[in-house]
């Protein structure tokens, strides 16, 4: 977890990098960020929200390779620069295509990092422990790494997308479920029906209490189902007064942006990475300490856990 009681350390980001994939039109190609050190290190997959790519997020990225990740960012198809609309007829299929990409980013690591290391990165990968983490869409898209299926239009559960080779998960600002959604919604984006029943991997859901989504008729609670629907272990990081980008975590002054607050972003980095610290079995102590704090802080966040 970041201090301010260390010099971080320098930290070396290369892009873009191909990865394989069939029948992916265009290509596959991601951004990895690590501290400068030839260690072995644990991975953050990182999928971002609807519409942006492997450039974005870098207050968040930079913080957990500042706490000694190797972080992997691929640009989804829904990114902005690729075009593809709501009325275009390939974005039904991207939510599948996302999980996909994360797949291939998990099963291709050896050949993404040898591919950093040839452009000038030293670390290498731990790969006992790898963890995924998505904002927004990208969440439910992690969440599917983790075990959380989509529900078809008669309440089915669809297959399952987990990958054994992940061992831990953050979840921030992750869709609900989807007997609450809107009517657009519901025509539009028929696969933001997780069922989390199924979510057994270990995750840390983050949740702002002044998220209100346009794609649900429930409030801010909507954000915590992650949570209370999957089993334990499970932990959850209420951010008091955070809206969807939770401060502004896909970087400083972009528009989507709400509430902005570069300590709450801050906060969710530094929670996140501690947390998957923790999960990892690398250092607990961060995460504890962050508990401790939430008890006795100034009441900018909760955290809780079962």
């Amino acid at each position: 977890m970041h201090t301010d009681h260390h010099p971080a350390p320098r930290i070396v980001s290369v892009r873009p990098i191909p990865v394989p994939t069939t029948g992916r039109d265009p290509g596959l190609a991601v951004r990895v960020t690590a501290p400068v050190t030839d260690e072995r290190l644990p991975v953050i997959v990182f999928s971002h929200g609807n519409a942006w790519s492997m450039d974005g997020y870098q207050p968040l990225v930079d913080r957990w390779a500042d706490a000694g990740f190797v972080v992997v960012q691929p640009t989804h198809l829904d990114s902005r620069r690729h075009g593809i609309g709501f009325d275009d007829p390939r974005f039904g299929t991207i939510w599948r295509i996302r999980i996909a990409d994360l797949h291939a980013v998990v099963d291709h690591l050896d050949d993404i990092l040898a591919q950093a290391r040839a452009a000038g990165l030293r670390a290498g990968v731990d790969h006992d422990r790898i963890a995924a983490v998505g904002h927004s869409w990208g969440g439910q898209t992690v969440g599917a790494l983790l075990g959380a299926r989509v529900l078809d239009a008669d309440g089915r559960p669809g297959e399952d997308f987990s990958h054994p080779a992940v061992r831990a998960g953050a979840l921030l600002a992750a869709t609900g479920t989807g007997d609450s959604l809107t009517p657009f919604a519901v025509e539009h984006l028929p696969f933001m029906r997780p069922d989390y029943s199924t979510m057994t991997t270990p995750a840390l859901v983050v949740a702002g209490d002044n998220d209100r989504s346009a794609m649900s008729t429930r409030g801010p609670d909507w954000f915590t189902d992650a949570y209370h629907l999957s089993p334990a272990p499970k932990s959850l990081l209420t951010v008091t007064d955070g809206e969807h980008t939770l401060g502004g975590v896909a970087g400083e002054k972009v528009a989507e942006t709400t509430d902005e607050d570069p300590a709450r972003v801050a906060l969710v980095a530094d929670a996140v990475s501690a947390y998957l610290l923790d999960a990892l079995g690398l250092d607990g102590t961060a995460w504890k300490a962050l508990g401790e704090r939430a008890a006795t802080g100034d009441g900018t966040y909760r955290v809780t856990g079962r």
